[in-house]
């Protein structure tokens, strides 16, 4: 039996945010910037770089805050040096990466680079394993301040001797006299198993070690049909996030899930799916790293990249993961609160045609019977009564409103779908009885968690999740018993008070209790952002 310690669940207060909290944290916010990957793969090279980062300054993105180049795979010589040592290519970079660091950093940029923490990159260069202290030495030296390690190649390739090896490079480089911000991609080499255990674990202690980590696929890469011929723009980003979804309960200021790249000119997408891309990632508190050839971005692209409404949600210093409210094949909806009190409201059309949407203030946790909703496409506030309505979102179009109050503070409650992670399917009260079923949108699939550790239906508010003993869980009035308290881990275990038992979905769809175990697919749940998350 996995033992986990008794603390309350708890509501998120909505109210203005003490940046102070974390002024010592190495990355409080998401990271902005460009890498070479997904655009240039292994084509990267010092006029790429140059052009960019003047393309970044002549078209506003580094005044909007992408304030990063980062160089990915096949920067370095094919082999190490006789004293181990690694060296840049000399052909790609004749001036030499210190040079390319100092003039990136005249320009007002950081600047990144990666390698691979086995013994050979994805690329089929040298790795860094065994060659941790020496490598970081040097990145450190030229002028780098963030480094991307890959995870290709491991001699061991297990969950183990991952963290093993992330562990050591934490150790490194925050031993550093000014330390590196450290991406991990452990985590995408163990998703999409049928058993998402290694998944959920190496999940959970890469916030331990770095600022952010990549959980799974690439975005596509500019030759992807050579790579995943099945597989559409719109489609990659759908998965990316699809996974992160799952993920926000390890999501926290300075540290970030990253669903990765910013596929910006990717011919595969339309301009409205570009766009939705950005407000799902900016949503999402996610890295911002456009991988494109930056150089050719026109007004249309510039003009969403550098939307100072959804950049400030993603730099939101509450740092939340937007999570799910609802899904139903069509609309997926999404909420999250922002530091100044104020309530996110994200809608994403899946669906074929140009539609609208209505979403009752109660879906999304708002009390009030008046807010003002500001679009954050059109720049524009209105005033709203009982509901907010999407209108005329195209097709893979992508709404997104700011709420705050009329008057005084927004009261909400964090209110959402509870899914199992692995399944994916929602808890559902449904013919007087509890399941868990493919989430379809409906108000018997959205609960409210309050600061009591209750959990509520939005359909009814009077009666409260109750753990009956001997496994069983019903829906009945709320009393104010132990019976009625629940408790949420960051292992995604959603664990009873008053048992100590832990929610379960059984083979059957039944919702359960039974003695909990660690990260394994029946019992890890996504719950409502907003929540008090235990052991984060």
């Amino acid at each position: 039996m996995y033992n986990l310690p008794l603390v309350h669940l708890l509501v998120a207060t909505v109210a203005v945010y003490d940046v102070s909290v974390h002024a010592s944290v190495l990355q409080p916010t998401p990271p902005m910037g460009f890498n070479n990957w997904s655009a240039f793969m292994c084509g990267l090279n010092e006029s790429l770089f140059i052009e960019t980062a003047q393309a970044m300054v002549d078209k506003g993105l580094l005044a909007a805050g992408y304030d990063r180049l980062n160089l990915d795979d096949c920067w370095s010589q094919s082999s190490r040096e006789p004293n181990g040592s690694l060296l840049w290519n000399p052909e790609k970079f004749p001036r030499g990466l210190p040079w390319l660091t100092s003039y990136l950093k005249s320009l007002g940029f950081n600047s990144g680079i990666y390698t691979d923490a086995g013994i050979n990159s994805c690329g089929g260069y040298p790795g860094s394993y065994g060659y941790e202290e020496l490598d970081a030495q040097s990145y450190a030296s030229w002028g780098f301040d963030y480094l991307k390690v890959d995870g290709c190649n491991m001699p061991i390739a297990t969950e183990q001797e991952y963290e093993l090896v992330y562990g050591r490079w934490h150790s490194i480089l925050s031993k550093l006299e000014n330390p590196l911000i450290f991406s991990e991609s452990a985590p995408a080499y163990f998703a999409e198993q049928d058993n998402l255990t290694d998944w959920y674990t190496v999940m959970g202690w890469v916030p331990k070690y770095g600022q952010l980590a990549r959980h799974s696929r690439d975005t596509l890469v500019w030759n992807s049909t050579s790579y995943w011929p099945d597989i559409t723009g719109w489609d990659s980003i759908m998965f990316n996030y699809g996974q992160e979804v799952r993920l926000a309960r390890y999501q926290k200021p300075g540290y970030f899930n990253d669903p990765d790249f910013l596929i910006v000119d990717h011919f595969d997408l339309t301009l409205n799916e570009k766009r939705s891309h950005f407000a799902i990632w900016a949503s999402l508190s996610a890295p911002l790293i456009i991988s494109a050839y930056i150089p050719a971005f026109g007004a249309d692209e510039i003009a969403y990249l550098t939307n100072g409404d959804l950049i400030a949600v993603n730099q939101d210093p509450l740092a939340l993961q937007a999570t799910l409210v609802s899904q139903d094949g069509t609309w997926d909806v999404l909420t999250k609160n922002l530091a100044n009190g104020d309530r996110l409201l994200t809608v994403i059309n899946r669906g074929n045609c140009t539609a609208s949407y209505k979403v009752p203030f109660q879906r999304i946790g708002i009390s009030a019977s008046r807010v003002e909703a500001k679009d954050l496409w059109r720049g524009k506030s209105i005033s709203t009564s009982k509901l907010v309505t999407a209108i005329s979102v195209p097709s893979h179009g992508t709404a997104v409103y700011r709420i705050s109050a009329e008057y005084g503070d927004l009261v909400v409650k964090p209110t959402g779908m509870i899914f199992n992670t692995a399944s994916l399917n929602a808890l559902t009260y449904s013919h007087q009885r509890l399941i868990w079923t493919t989430p379809a949108g409906l108000d018997e699939q959205i609960w409210q968690t309050g600061d009591d550790g209750t959990i509520k239906g939005i359909f009814d508010t009077s009666r409260c999740l109750t753990d009956l003993g001997g496994g069983n869980v019903s829906l009945i009035a709320c009393s104010g018993t132990e019976t009625q308290k629940w408790e949420y881990y960051v292992t995604g275990n959603v664990k009873s008070f008053s048992t100590g038992k832990c929610l379960a979905e059984n083979n059957h769809g039944d919702i359960i209790t039974t003695d909990c175990q660690f990260e394994t697919n029946s019992q890890v749940f996504g719950l409502p952002s907003g929540i008090n998350v235990i052991g984060q």
